[in-house]
């Protein structure tokens, strides 16, 4: 095939792969994605990462383009994850390589993942490998988000390779933040790490308090996936700080599921209520909004208010699966609060408390279900809950 390398530096090229057609990754709704790969042409020629499998042929293109494969002398593995190693093997009977390097725990991933006709070479944070004219160094970034993961730094060039940290899944042409429209970088970002990153926030705020101490003069940030960092570097760290170290605001979301638009109409009164004490609602059902935008929101919210009617003595499943996903996703900053109606078992407000318990999420409010259609009384109940929420929310981020 015909495909062609990016140059980024005078010395570094992406030779990545875009995947036009992924539309889901682990129940996160995506745009495609790309599967960054870099060379280096340095004295020891350097390849930072490989592609998923089905993508080889162009990985192999792209780097043809600058240079035969075979002059390829070292290969640096930074995450052992399918999408990024999936074509290692067949690169490296290609290749032969001089080399492959990967962290501690990734020599064991690849080891465990795949047999390499080669020994692959354990680095550690801060190591350094020479290229003859230019260097590297590690940096260990263990379980953001692999216990293999870590980065790669190019001193010379200030490139800062940096796995799936700081990427996003977005099929595009263009390879640089500033080709696309703000908004959207920094939704796609956002998006990112609340479906991928946020379980393991405590070190990545470990790891952006460590960041400047280490002095690297970074004029590239190269993830794994999405484009690469050159103008808006400075927001990237900042979006992190801040993701990794949430706060509570008044944003709260109404997130249901209805049958027959009793609970449907509970949210709409608890909305009102939660407007009338000062939070700032946004509500987002389950039927139009996929749970990893749902998720996304969460980033900044100060509490999830959830409704749900019992069905068959349990939740219906949207909102059942919607809870797993969140759960494993380990948001905590926020408060919760749930509604519903019921027909003869009204269980699914209790089950839903007992998620939040079972996240480690406040609540907010006991709950509130009525049976059939909420009458009037009912509404007014739903208005003061959503009041009650808003009460409570606003004065936790005015102590904030």
């Amino acid at each position: 095939m015909k495909a062609h390398a990016v140059k980024l530096t005078d010395k570094v090229y992406w030779v990545g792969a875009i995947d036009w057609s992924l539309k889901e990754f682990h129940g996160y709704d995506t745009q495609g994605t790309t599967y960054n790969a870099y060379l280096i042409l340095a004295d020891k020629i350097t390849l930072i990462d490989t592609v998923k499998a089905e993508f080889k042929d162009e990985l192999l293109a792209r780097i043809s383009s600058v240079i035969e494969p075979e002059k390829i002398d070292y290969i640096v593995s930074n995450h052992a994850e399918m999408d990024h190693s999936g074509s290692l093997p067949e690169m490296i009977q290609r290749i032969m390589p001089e080399k492959v390097f990967a962290s501690k725990e990734g020599v064991k991933a690849l080891i465990e993942h795949f047999e390499l006709p080669v020994e692959v070479n354990e680095v550690s944070a801060g190591d350094e490998l020479s290229l003859g004219n230019l260097n590297l160094s590690f940096i260990e970034t263990r379980m953001i988000h692999w216990p293999d993961s870590m980065f790669t730094y190019l001193k010379e060039e200030g490139v800062l390779f940096s796995q799936d940290a700081f990427g996003m899944h977005l099929a595009s042409t263009e390879r640089f933040d500033d080709q696309i429209k703000p908004g959207k970088i920094e939704y796609e970002a956002a998006k990112y790490y609340a479906n991928i990153i946020n379980p393991y926030s405590n070190l990545v705020a470990k790891l952006m308090d460590k960041l400047p101490g280490l002095n690297l003069d970074i004029k590239l940030i190269a993830p794994d996936h999405g484009p690469v960092w050159r103008s808006h570097i400075e927001d990237a760290f900042k979006w992190y700080r801040q993701w990794s170290k949430p706060e509570r605001t008044k944003k709260a979301l109404v997130v249901y599921e209805t049958m027959w638009h009793s609970t449907e109409k509970m949210a709409s009164a608890i909305a009102e209520g939660l407007i009338e004490g000062g939070a700032i609602p946004k509500i987002m059902p389950l039927d139009t909004f996929h749970s990893s935008d749902i998720v996304t929101e969460l980033l900044d919210a100060g509490a999830l208010v959830l409704g749900c009617p019992t069905f068959n003595s349990a939740l219906l499943p949207p909102v059942a699966a919607f809870l797993e996903y969140a759960r494993g996703l380990k948001f905590r900053h926020m408060m919760g609060a749930s509604f519903g109606s019921y027909g003869w078992s009204p269980k699914s407000v209790k089950l839903m408390n007992e998620a939040f318990e079972n996240m480690r999420i406040e609540l907010a409010h006991e709950g509130m279900q009525t049976k059939y259609v909420p009458n009037d009384e009912a509404m007014q109940e739903c208005f003061d809950m959503g009041l009650a929420i808003a009460k409570k929310l606003t004065n936790t981020t005015q102590e904030g």
